[in-house]
């Protein structure tokens, strides 16, 4: 060592009072965290909770405003959103606006409600609206009930039914829910042997059912920081909770699918499977009495557009339209953004932004009217 540089490791050792070694590290602290290359430090943000975090954005990007999709649509996925006549006129005004020509209410209702409804909105605009009835759930443990049940949906049938649906179970058993339900044992599944000759009346009358089996994957996962989706959804959370697994209630639905292959069956929400479009594609080589829709999952193919969009192009004659999201105009043209323009980040509903997939013609009328048209039952309701 030179007499300068020892020279210099005095004076700091003078100007300090401590060894060099010491003076040459950085003081660190338990907030001082390093990510991808910069420093973390603490400030007003750590106050801001996830569910409050709506970052704007200062991509300057395409946004396309589409109000009217491209060919008339047919919504098959929707519920009671209209329950006076005002209101139901209203909806007509707004699936004008925006391209829809036919919206199937799935009502999951029977008797005097389901009658009530046919007198609201079948008696009004038959050529507008098509009635999905409900399942008889009560007193399923009767030796009578398969064929109450199916009495039931006859009746309806003629009343005006098209279908039967929304058809739930999320591992409760058909009208069960976290608040109310049978003991795991004796809870009534889709593919409950009971049911079959319900089933097969739906096949024999041509009555699609809309099926919703299971829930999205992540219900399953314990809650906290690595759940997938915002905490907006956390009280469809199962974790823990005495239900069937997700993968048990695919096999469910499989059985289901295999014992009555004369049935048409919708799984709406993509079967919650559009996470896993591999998985799904198995399914539909698999069966060919399953159908899909896409209602509620905007999230699902706006944040892989490109695989959503090759699933769609080689699955175009068995996936049909669906909303599931209320009837305000802004709702429909959404969803001709994602679907039909290539505009990129997206601002979407529960956290990720999405990607248009920009759908061909042939792949949107499928998607919008034509498989609707083929697989559904467009019998006149005579009163």
């Amino acid at each position: 060592m030179s007499r300068w540089s020892l020279l210099f490791c005095l004076l700091l050792v003078g100007c300090s009072g401590s060894p060099v070694s010491e003076v040459s590290e950085v003081p660190q602290t338990e907030e001082s965290v390093v990510k991808y290359g910069v420093r973390v430090k603490s400030g007003p943000m750590d106050e801001v909770l996830v569910k409050d975090y709506v970052p704007d954005s200062s991509l300057v990007v395409a946004e396309t405003h589409v109000p009217k999709a491209s060919v008339d649509v047919v919504d098959v996925h929707t519920h009671v959103y209209a329950k006076t006549p005002e209101e139901l006129t209203e909806w007509v005004k707004t699936m004008d606006q925006v391209g829809i020509d036919v919206t199937v209410v799935l009502t999951g209702a029977i008797g005097t409600e389901f009658d009530q409804l046919v007198d609201l909105y079948l008696s009004r605009y038959p050529e507008r609206f098509q009635l999905y009835c409900g399942v008889d759930v009560d007193d399923i443990e009767n030796p009578d009930y398969a064929e109450r049940a199916t009495k039931e949906l006859v009746r309806c049938y003629e009343r005006g039914a098209r279908g039967v649906g929304e058809v739930s179970d999320k591992g409760w058993g058909l009208g069960g829910n976290s608040e109310n339900h049978l003991a795991l044992d004796k809870r009534l599944h889709p593919d409950d042997s009971r049911l079959d000759p319900f089933w097969e009346k739906c096949a024999e009358l041509e009555l699609p059912v809309n099926l919703h089996i299971a829930d999205h994957p992540s219900c399953w996962e314990p809650l906290g920081p690595n759940w997938e989706r915002t905490p907006d959804f956390q009280g469809f959370n199962l974790y823990g909770k005495e239900v069937p697994s997700f993968d048990e209630l695919m096999e469910v639905r499989n059985r289901l699918l295999t014992e009555h292959p004369r049935t048409t069956f919708i799984a709406c929400h993509l079967s919650n499977l559009g996470h896993d479009f591999p998985s799904l594609s198995q399914a539909l080589d698999q069966y060919p009495n399953l159908y899909l829709d896409i209602s509620a999952r905007d999230y699902e193919i706006g944040r892989q557009p490109r695989t959503a969009a090759a699933f769609l192009g080689r699955y175009g004659d068995r996936v049909l339209f669906g909303t599931d999201m209320g009837r305000e105009q802004h709702m429909y043209e959404g969803w001709w953004r994602i679907l039909e323009t290539a505009d990129e980040f997206i601002p979407g509903r529960l956290w990720w932004r999405l990607y248009g997939l920009q759908l061909d013609e042939k792949v949107l009328s499928g998607l919008y009217r034509d498989n609707a048209r083929r697989i559904l039952n467009w019998k006149p309701v005579e009163f």
